[in-house]
């Protein structure tokens, strides 16, 4: 019986296998392009554009900035990849993730690990970091869910924690076209190879 495609090409023409991904088939230009047009919040934002994951990401890796302000630039980079995976496979509501079981969660590690070593960062990230990237992803929630998503203060406060003002200060969600975030993503993760 033959075999279930499980890979996909890429638009710089890299073919990447979904079960087994390598470094090698991993390009920043794909992940780019591909977070900039994955909608966060399932489209339900208010705007004119989506709120993509390319532009949370990098909201997430500003905000771990503020909250480690001493860490090595890796971690920075960390956190900008840390939904990378979610430019072939998607992004889920949290509660959806859960339902769908561990496959998920299995899927999105091996092609973090192979995003992670190619460019240069241990396929699995420290405990320690893994969970202050948690906490920025958190906060970006929290943001996003206050300035674009419909919850009031109390209900983000519940389901993503009170942020502590200076960590979120001065921060606005901006809504972009997916080509000018595609651009700013892959800008910031240049910034930040050119630092390691």
């Amino acid at each position: 019986m033959k075999q279930a495609r499980a890979w996909q090409r890429m638009l710089s023409g890299r073919r990447l296998d979904l079960l087994d991904p390598t470094p090698f088939d991993i390009e920043i230009e794909d992940i780019a392009h591909g977070l900039a047009f994955v909608a966060r919040w399932n489209g339900q934002t208010r705007g004119d554009y989506p709120y993509s994951v390319a532009e949370h990401s990098l909201l997430v890796e500003e905000i771990f900035g503020r909250m480690q302000p001493e860490a090595p630039v890796r971690w920075r980079l960390a956190a900008l990849l840390h939904d990378a995976p979610e430019y072939v496979i998607g992004d889920m509501i949290s509660p959806v993730k859960a339902a769908v079981g561990p496959s998920y969660g299995e899927l999105d590690k091996r092609l973090a690990s192979a995003i992670h070593i190619r460019f240069g960062l241990p396929a699995a990230v420290p405990d320690r970091i893994k969970k202050a990237i948690k906490r920025a992803d958190s906060l970006s929630a929290w943001l996003e869910a206050t300035q674009i998503a419909g919850f009031d203060a109390t209900e983000a406060n519940r389901f993503f924690g009170r942020p502590r003002p200076e960590l979120i200060e001065g921060l606005e969600i901006r809504l972009r076209p997916p080509i000018e975030v595609r651009a700013a993503y892959t800008a910031r993760h240049a910034a930040l190879m050119a630092r390691l």
